[in-house]
């Protein structure tokens, strides 16, 4: 399959990145992977204290971090927001 192209708006720190994602990936080691970048990209500024999680930005669907990418609603141009 194709990586995903997705917008993730991170309302901690006010800002928002776009993202190629792999659909075989589990929604949590793309937690873990999104938190590792973006804190590296804030030069380590963001730290949340707790696992955020990851939530559709239109619905507010909280998205299973068991499942895999491709088993959720994630499409191509979707915005997401990591709380």
């Amino acid at each position: 399959m194709n990586q995903i192209l997705v917008k993730i708006f991170i309302p901690s720190i006010e800002k928002t990145y776009e993202v190629w994602i792999p659909p075989q990936k589990r929604v949590y080691n793309l937690i873990v992977l999104l938190v590792k970048a973006i804190s590296e990209l804030n030069d380590n500024s963001y730290n949340p204290k707790n696992m955020p999680m990851l939530y559709d930005r239109i619905s507010s669907e909280m998205y299973d971090v068991s499942a895999t990418v491709a088993e959720t609603t994630i499409r191509n141009g979707m915005e997401l927001v990591l709380i």
